[in-house]
């Protein structure tokens, strides 16, 4: 049953895919799956995370950007081609996302992306891992953890890969990155400050976000390389349209908000995890099995 879920929203991602210049919403989809809206709805955003409607937006913003830098197509030209009926629409639903308007974009001459397509396993997958199971990455890790980036993508506002990917190999050599596999591919990643406390760089891929392996991660730090320590993170700002989550699901984890900051030109909010905070958190699931955390 499960290989049948993800084929059937692996197809809806195809079709988006496929025309990520026309207008496409759920109804649309479903018609072309032949599959019931209401079913269709359910799983897709429980297997991606996002709904139809978000994921495809997400996409259409993001290959609109890309235009805006490397296209000399006019504004208006991108904003129809992107499913907006007038600009000001598009303006506006851009600068919300990004933070900018695209005329501004465009003039940075820097591309970043929302949502890059996804990708999903359609093998079983494992509900049984442990902390145990997270190691040390190494260099040979790399290219699957970049590409684990990439399906995550939505977590990195303004994300640099060349940069990014220059300081993963100073973490590993620092036995500062962790790594977690389900077979031959990567699905957790973290780089993490031993020294401060912070978690630099936190990515699980789409399909394992809800099942538990993000609390390992956590577990991982607070009960073996950063015990007793305060743990810091940074996210974004509430009210930003551009979250998928991730604030939501660090404030389930056990951390506070603090200081707003602004990180590469990003509103942005650190959250902090106090020592015993994660452990409250634990004893108010210690009934739930791990596939339902």
């Amino acid at each position: 049953m499960k290989a049948q879920r993800v084929h059937i929203v692996s197809q809806a991602i195809r079709y988006i895919e496929e025309r990520i210049h026309e207008k496409t919403d759920l109804d649309t989809v479903a018609a072309a799956l032949h599959y019931s809206k209401y079913h269709l709805h359910r799983l897709f955003t429980k297997t991606v995370g996002l709904t139809i409607h978000d994921y495809a937006k997400r996409r259409q913003l993001t290959e609109a950007a890309k235009l805006l830098v490397f296209s000399e197509r006019p504004i208006i030209e991108i904003a129809l081609m992107s499913g907006y009926e007038s600009q000001q629409a598009f303006t506006d639903i851009f600068k919300a996302m990004y933070k900018i308007s695209p005329a501004g974009f465009r003039e940075t001459g820097s591309f970043y992306p929302l949502q890059l397509e996804i990708h999903l396993k359609e093998e079983l997958i494992k509900t049984n891992f442990t902390k145990d199971n997270i190691k040390f990455a190494a260099p040979a890790d790399v290219d699957d953890w970049m590409e684990l980036v990439n399906l995550a993508i939505d977590g990195y506002p303004c994300l640099n890969k060349d940069e990014y990917t220059t300081n993963l190999y100073l973490y590993i050599a620092a036995k500062k990155a962790l790594i977690l596999r389900d077979e031959d591919m990567t699905i957790g990643v973290m780089g993490f400050s031993p020294d401060t406390g912070n978690i630099d760089f936190w990515a699980v891929h789409p399909q394992y976000r809800y099942l538990g392996v993000t609390e390992l991660f956590l577990d991982k730090l607070v009960d073996e390389l950063l015990y007793g320590k305060e743990i810091t993170l940074t996210t974004y700002r509430a009210g930003d349209k551009a979250d998928t989550g991730y604030r939501e699901e660090y404030c389930r984890l056990g951390f506070t908000e603090r200081e707003l900051l602004v990180e590469y030109g990003y509103p942005t909010q650190r959250f902090v995890l106090l020592p015993g905070n994660r452990e409250e958190t634990l004893f108010g699931n210690a009934s739930m099995p791990l596939g339902n955390r």
